[in-house]
């Protein structure tokens, strides 16, 4: 769903660079809760595995793709102030090192993919753990519905930003009906990534999640035939335990789906794309300031080798995405760690 030059006017572009400026800036406060020596380098490593998935397009239709927006995953295993920083790095390369999501647009582009995103799947996040039972599957089972109803969240504010500032003259019902109508589907998938990823990391790495944290659930075992809560485990100290095994494994997942899964993805134009095409909002599309990048579209410039370009882009996306996601993640958690009227709020899971 990344917004390209041409779509929203210049006033409406510059309100949504405002507003995105000041949302990032209240998250660069409340990250600095949210992240400690442990979880700044995998804020990181989530930033890096958002820019390899959002390389895999998937098909949701004939002659439609979509791909992962990221906000939900994010806000779920690192936090939301964390989270909306994760996607607006994300889109900050992609904006200058590879020309997706025009630079103009980047404060629309994280308005609608980074905060929309967040805000709208960590609330239905959190409003489903009040009423579910307290156990990992709950967490797992709320993630996909945050996830899944974020997406067409995303694409409802594009439809207004577009009612107020947008260049072409189509009907904003018509837009609202296909954006909508698409990204719903889109949405599925972006609920089974997510589900799916946060319940891949509760099941090594309950404490690592910051959805699941305060959450118990006693393992049972089964004795005489029935089934009795098993002795709890020695406590260890949720600081003490070592996160390079996780880092370096989702390091590794990052690298070789964007460095040779993301070949096989479909080539069918995103959600929004698509809707731009069949609508005419396309019209006034203005060539991307960054285009010509030697990584502009995904490819290292003069590698003759689709295969071998595009996989060589991926993996340096993810190397720069996991540096810069890091340096900026470690730089608020020492500023966390300096403001002596910072309090940790971190809770580990049972």
């Amino acid at each position: 769903m990344h917004v390209p030059d041409g779509f929203i006017d210049a006033p409406v572009s510059i309100a949504a660079g405002v507003a995105a400026a000041g949302a990032v800036a209240i998250s660069l406060r409340g990250a600095r809760r949210e992240l400690d020596e442990r979880t700044a380098p995998l804020a990181g490593l989530v930033a890096a595995f958002i820019f390899a998935v959002q390389m895999l397009n998937f098909p949701v239709a004939a002659g439609t793709s979509g791909h992962l927006l990221g906000g939900a995953l994010a806000a779920i295993l690192v936090g939301p102030y964390t989270g909306v920083l994760c996607v607006s790095v994300v889109l900050l390369m992609q904006g200058i090192l590879f020309a997706d999501g025009g630079l103009t647009a980047l404060g629309v582009n994280i308005s609608v993919m980074g905060v929309t995103t967040v805000v709208v799947a960590y609330a239905i996040f959190r409003g489903l753990l009040k009423v579910l039972p307290p156990t990992r599957r709950s967490v797992t089972a709320a993630a996909f519905t945050g996830a899944l109803l974020s997406v067409p969240a995303a694409a409802t504010v594009f439809t207004a930003i577009y009612a107020v500032g947008g260049t072409t003259d189509v009907p904003v019902g018509k837009v609202f009906t296909a954006m909508v109508g698409v990204h719903v589907l889109i949405g599925i998938g972006e609920a089974a990534i997510t589900a799916a990823t946060v319940g891949a990391v509760l099941a090594v790495r309950p404490d690592l999640v910051h959805g699941a944290r305060g959450l118990t659930a006693p393992l049972k075992l089964r004795v005489a035939g029935e089934l009795v809560d098993a002795p709890a485990p020695a406590a260890v100290p949720a600081a003490a335990r070592s996160t390079r095994k996780v880092w370096a494994t989702g390091l590794v997942t990052a690298l070789v789906l964007a460095g040779f899964v993301s070949f096989y993805a479909s080539a069918s134009p995103d959600g929004l794309e698509k809707v731009a095409a069949d609508k005419g909002i396309d019209q006034k599309v203005e060539e991307h300031a960054a285009a010509g990048s030697p990584l502009a579209d995904y490819s290292v410039k003069d590698v003759g080798d689709a295969r071998l370009s595009g996989g060589l882009a991926g993996v340096i996306g993810v190397g720069v995405t996991v540096v810069v996601g890091t340096g900026i993640f470690w730089t608020v958690r020492r500023r966390r760690a300096q403001d002596p009227a910072a309090t940790p709020t971190t809770t580990p899971v049972a």
